[in-house]
């Protein structure tokens, strides 16, 4: 039986299909990161060789031809073009690949975690880079006689002072500018493409680079001093092919698809624009010792300098929007599939799966800071970015093999996206990894931080699972007597109309209609709670982003209700909400009597009140795992103390709810000693 949501119904029908609209939705929201990288990859490429006074124009053409296949390669055809195909209901991203075959085998978690760990990794270096490196382009420019922008200080302070309002105001919802970030995205593509056209013509040469043999004689060419290391500057021209696949949900496949060739054609023209700029001013002195040199910005006639850095800007801003954004979906995403601790997510906005996560939002704004104040100026950031999202392709390309191979049964096509590009980013990731100590280390720890808590999470859950002895659990069927005869129980006083426990979810056989143990104790034992209704309710997360249904099995009484709620790992998990929709429909089918209530502000009432109680645990003495085990467990357990409670997690923060503490007993149980106390004469 469908729970008929509001989510589910409008996922269902908006925005998926190809239309001038959703094309421009999808310029705002899916290429900012992509859209961005012409500010500084051929200008980390130059740096790298050392400067202009050391660039060919052999080295030119080469290095354009190495931005340009690395976008066709690994944007347009693992991406665009094959990535795209492994959707999981509309949904993209490597999460949402990861539910797709993570029932093939449990070891395809590592390569999900650690993608998705370098992926929030790449997200807390985006906004900083993308930011400096456009105010960047005010320094030392004179804006109406008047120097604004002196020195790199003054740079810092600009970038710290956007980044702080742009984090900011994420708490108040984003959909307002939201609306506008298509149009600029598409002025901005149109920009960078016509400037990067207007420079092209005067040199059609440059149209050479499309030839990948000027790409791979470069790698071995003595002009390029870095050898196979220039990738790690060339990798920049497309990390935010990962966000194209993440945000796939938002904005549907047809309109990237439709979108895509514009923005590709566009940035291609920018790059090859910046290249004949290269090739016509690499010999003038005056060029040669400019400091901060950025092509992106030398490429501009002076009147539109100024027009294009505050271009730059916006375009910097738009491009860290959706990875702060995206950050909150990857982390909400993580945490449904129990790779991340419970977070309180909010919902600030009227648009369609806005989210905003707290505490997420300023460790990313503490974050950024951090790295602005660290590195001080783009070009040493630049170093530490990059490393990360090389190792998130790589996941991505791991996991795309088992998709394509398993689910699929296309093995030739999985194991030739395997061989070639995952050769391709081994490559990528050893040129990028040779920025470690320029910087690549600080990516490293932020996404070692991150990994290590999806770690302890999930192991601590497979500990938890392979360590709970099944004696620990009882059958429902085995105490419906008991909890009849309670709740007819006159001498008791009523606890309350219906009362509802969280259950674990019983997805084997064996399972069925088992609860906790220690649920029937606090029920019976702790202290009798009488009842009309008993209510055992498990919230199962499915591959699928927006299930909602339920079953409801009531053990042929009318006083016992097990409910098993299976929701997608994008759906939110208001049992409150879903629980009193499944009573009165439950009510209205006669499987449950009337609870009308004579005392009530709601005429015609039918349904009772409701208390829930929830079982808070504490690691047992008794527990008697492996100290490595028994540490993670503990670690576990601390880290719950930073997160979101049950309660508010499962919609319940104005519902009546008790928190009942109980021991966490893993492994077998130490043997106690028996003592027989001797009564003193």
């Amino acid at each position: 039986m469908k729970l008929k949501t509001t989510k589910q119904t409008t996922k269902q029908t908006t925005g998926h299909k190809l239309s001038v609209a959703g094309i421009l939705i999808t310029m705002g929201v899916v290429y900012g990161d992509i859209g961005t990288s012409p500010l500084y990859v051929m200008k980390s490429i130059v740096e790298g060789n050392g400067g202009l006074v050391n660039i060919s124009r052999d080295f030119i053409i080469g290095s354009i031809s190495l931005v340009f296949w690395t976008l066709m390669l690994m944007t347009t055809i693992k991406y665009v073009m094959i990535a795209l195909r492994a959707d999981n209901n509309g949904e993209g991203g490597i999460f949402a690949l990861y539910t797709l075959i993570r029932k093939q085998a449990k070891w395809l978690v590592i390569p999900a975690i650690i993608g998705g760990a370098t992926l929030l990794a790449d997200g807390m270096l985006t906004p900083a880079v993308t930011v400096t490196t456009a105010i960047e382009g005010l320094k030392g420019l004179p804006i109406n006689g008047n120097v604004l922008i002196n020195n790199q200080d003054q740079v810092i302070l600009l970038t710290v002072s956007i980044l702080s309002v742009l984090f900011f105001i994420q708490k108040f919802g984003t959909d307002l500018i939201g609306k506008s970030f298509g149009p600029i995205m598409l002025i901005w593509f149109t920009f960078i493409g016509g400037i990067g056209l207007v420079n092209l013509m005067g040199d059609l040469t440059m149209l050479k680079a499309l030839n990948p043999y000027y790409a791979i004689e470069l790698l071995f060419s003595p002009e390029n001093k870095v050898g196979i290391l220039i990738l790690g500057s060339v990798f920049l021209a497309t990390t935010g092919a990962e966000a194209l696949y993440s945000d796939m949900g938002h904005v549907g496949r047809l309109n990237i698809y439709g979108s895509w060739p514009y923005i590709a054609l566009c940035l291609v023209l920018n790059y090859f624009g910046q290249g004949v700029w290269l090739l016509q001013h690499k010999d003038i002195a005056a060029y040669q010792h400019i400091s901060d040199f950025n092509p992106f910005f030398e490429v501009m006639p002076a009147q539109l300098k100024v027009p294009a850095i505050l271009l730059a800007t916006i375009a910097a801003i738009i491009a860290s929007q959706a990875l702060i954004s995206g950050s909150y979906t990857l982390v909400s995403e993580a945490i449904k599939l129990r790779l991340l601790p419970r977070i309180k997510v909010d919902y600030p906005a009227k648009l369609k799966g806005q989210l905003y996560i707290s505490i997420v939002n300023w460790i990313l704004w503490a974050v950024c800071l951090i790295v602005v104040f660290y590195f001080k100026n783009s070009a040493h950031m630049e170093a530490a970015y990059g490393l990360a999202i090389t190792i998130t392709m790589l996941m991505t390309t791991i996991l795309l093999f088992h998709y394509l191979g398993r689910r699929e049964k296309k093995w030739v096509l999985a194991y030739l996206v395997l061989i070639f590009f995952g050769t391709i980013e081994v490559i990528f990731f050893i040129s990028s990894a040779a920025k470690f100590m320029h910087g690549g280390y600080v990516t490293v720890l932020i996404a070692a931080f991150i990994l290590s808590i999806m770690f302890v999470w999930y192991r601590s859950n497979t500990i938890k699972e392979s360590n709970t002895f099944r004696a620990s659990t009882v059958s429902l069927l085995a105490y419906k007597q008991q909890l009849h005869d309670l709740r007819d129980d006159t001498a008791l006083a009523m606890y309350t109309t219906n009362l509802v426990y969280l259950s674990k979810p019983q997805n084997k056989p064996y399972e069925k209609n088992m609860v906790k143990k220690n649920i029937l104790y606090s029920i019976l034992d702790k202290r009798p709670k009488r009842a009309q209704v008993y209510w055992f309710v498990a919230v199962n997360v499915t591959d699928e982003p927006y299930t909602a249904e339920y079953t409801a099995d009531t053990l042929g009484t009318d006083y016992i209700v097990n409910v098993q709620l299976y929701l997608g790992f994008k759906m939110e998990q208001k049992v409150n909400i879903f629980i009193r929709q499944i009573i009165q429909e439950m009510i209205h089918r006669g499987e449950l009597p009337a609870q009308p209530q004579r005392y009530t502000t709601i005429p015609n009432r039918n349904v009772g009140d409701f208390s829930f109680v929830i079982m808070q645990e504490d690691l047992s003495p008794a527990t008697q795992i492996r100290a490595m085990d028994k540490g993670i467990v503990q670690m576990r357990l601390w880290l719950e103390k930073f997160t979101d409670t049950p309660a508010s997690w499962f919609g319940l923060d104005y519902s009546d709810v008790f928190v009942e503490r109980i021991p966490l007993v893993l492994g077998r149980q130490k043997s106690v000693s028996k003592y027989h106390l001797k009564r003193r004469e």
